[in-house]
């Protein structure tokens, strides 16, 4: 996925989320080579778009979500979701699909005749949830049993990812009980809401770079915050622009005070970028901070008892692309350095 090819040992960073055909199945031949029984694929939009999945059939899918992202390619929300259906033809005749059912688009995925959703109403239901800085305790039901679960994941979407994932791996034979008892000591990955107590307050850095994530992130951490949430953000150049505005707003309407920086400027004028991220808006809330180590020290730096720092965009990025030449940029160490 996203983060990379992770196998045993073996880690290896990816251009793509889903990687080209060729790559793909060398990946995948190494791990069965090496012992691997189950492989789990984020398959993105573009990979189904340009086929490069051919050949590989599932025997389980999961759909989490559908939000406004990738449009400069897709055009159209409906271009983008014809795409994502297309998943549907890559799974075995025996196979599971996991539904988030509190996603309005998943009713789209129900043409496959074996799926099981979950959420407020779903097969696995969502009964109750605590969210704290440093965990989550989630109570869910299924087949008429309640189960309780003390994740150290954070935040609500967390919660979908989670029983995403325990849909799936249950859908494959494996008890709820011991998918529970094996994912007590799952730890957030590099760049996935990864949490840092830094002065009086947290720091958090995550990939959150749409403005449906950066909506999610900022609303999750508000259910138990205790005082401000200050947000770090910005947007990518040679990437879609009608998003810049959007998530300009979400950010300033949501948090107390933002900052707006550079992500990966690419090839375009970071000034451009700024000004359509802040075009319209009205809010006060804010400053610009083009380079951005030092608009995540200045973040840091303004954190009083309790406060919550949000690093969005980046993630588990560890580079920067300026023009069109990658620098070594790391969010998380640019906050442990400053611990340290």
């Amino acid at each position: 996925g996203t983060i990379g090819f992770y196998h045993n040992d073996k880690v290896i960073t990816l251009n793509n989320t889903t990687p080209d055909i060729l790559n793909l199945y060398k990946y995948l031949i190494d791990a069965v080579t090496n012992g691997a029984e189950y492989i789990v694929m984020e398959v993105s939009s573009h990979a189904l778009s340009f086929e490069r999945i051919a050949g590989l059939k599932f025997s389980v899918g999961g759909f989490t979500n559908l939000t406004e992202d990738h449009l400069d390619y897709h055009k159209t929300m409906e271009a983008y979701l014809e795409e994502k259906l297309k998943l549907n033809n890559y799974l075995k005749d025996t196979a599971t699909l996991i539904l988030n059912n509190d996603d309005e688009y998943s009713k789209r995925f129900m043409t496959f005749k074996n799926y099981l959703t979950l959420g407020m109403n779903g097969d696995y239901k969502i009964v109750n949830y605590s969210i704290q800085p440093d965990h989550t305790d989630l109570e869910f039901s299924f087949n008429g049993k309640n189960y309780n679960v003390k994740t150290n994941l954070t935040s609500k979407f967390n919660i979908y990812n989670y029983l995403t994932c325990l849909a799936a791996i249950n859908s494959l034979g494996f008890s709820v009980e011991e998918i529970i008892e094996a994912t007590k000591n799952i730890y957030p990955p590099k760049g996935r809401c990864e949490t840092y107590k830094v002065l009086n307050g947290y720091a958090v850095v995550d990939y959150a770079h749409t403005p449906d994530a950066v909506e999610k992130v900022i609303l999750a951490y508000s259910e138990f915050r205790k005082n401000k949430i200050i947000t770090i953000v910005g947007c990518g150049g040679d990437r879609d622009p009608m998003k810049r505005p959007i998530m300009g707003d979400v950010a300033t309407k949501l948090s107390d005070y933002v900052i707006f920086t550079n992500d990966n400027p690419r090839t375009e004028d970071p000034k451009k970028i700024m000004n359509d991220i802040v075009k319209n808006n009205k809010s006060t809330n804010y400053e610009i901070i083009y380079d951005r180590k030092e608009a995540i020290i200045k973040g840091i730096n303004m954190l009083e008892q309790d406060d919550i720092l949000l690093i969005l965009g980046k993630g588990h990025e560890d580079y920067q692309i300026i023009g069109r030449t990658k620098i070594h940029f790391d969010d998380a160490e640019i906050v442990k350095s400053f611990i340290k």
